[in-house]
């Protein structure tokens, strides 16, 4: 299998087009933390994921974009936020109003301990937009982000209520089909999106599942 560009912030080439990138000059003017939040926008744009009143977990969450997302969507009309947004990550997070955030690797007790104090319950929806750092050579980087999407649906079988979703990064590659097949047994409905600010160039596709079966 051919190499994937390597993805380095020190790479003349990376460079050029995250400067020259309409994702990221838009994300500025807005104040987003990142041009990944058009990605959750535009999926939620299609798949009315996000409305107030529901409890969310961010997955991978630094440095925010999508919390930012999550809680422009589930404020009401009066602008009181209507539900609960719980972020994670293992890597520090600027606070965001109304957000709950922990730092630290949810596969450790003391951490799944600390979240379910602060849910006090299951969950209506997963977000999970976790990326491995990326080694340059497609398969090592396909099959890292297929871990890291396998403990997303691991991590919503115990806190999703019946009926939840879970919205997912993979990148496509060996094993992609086989974890799709997983979805499709632990939930009634899957679906693939590729959004507009995903570029093309890169492997990664969303994959929506929704109605966590019993």
């Amino acid at each position: 299998m051919p190499q994937a560009k390597k993805k380095h912030r020190s790479n003349p080439e990376w460079i050029r087009r995250h400067v020259t990138d309409p994702y990221v000059k838009k994300s500025v003017q807005e104040g987003l933390r990142s041009r990944a939040a058009y990605k959750l926008s535009e999926i939620d744009d299609k798949d009315r994921l996000l409305r107030p009143g529901l409890s969310v977990v961010d997955l991978g969450a630094a440095p925010g974009s999508w919390s930012q997302v999550v809680r422009q969507r589930l404020t009401a009309r009066g602008g009181e936020l209507s539900g609960r947004i719980v972020a994670l990550d293992i890597l520090p997070m600027e606070p965001i109003p109304n957000v709950d955030i922990i730092q630290g690797d949810f596969r450790e007790e003391a951490v799944e301990l600390q979240l379910t104090d602060l849910l006090g319950g299951p969950v209506d929806l997963v977000l999970s937009d976790m990326a491995p750092n990326l080694s340059g050579i497609a398969a090592v980087d396909a099959a890292r982000s297929l871990h890291l999407a396998e403990l997303a649906l691991e991590f919503s079988r115990r806190h999703l209520k019946p009926e939840g979703a879970l919205l997912v990064k993979v990148f496509q590659g060996s094993g992609y089909s086989q974890f799709v097949e997983q979805l499709k047994r632990a939930f009634r409905t899957v679906a693939v999106r590729k959004p507009a600010a995903s570029r093309e160039s890169s492997a990664e596709v969303y994959v929506l599942a929704r109605g966590l079966r019993a």
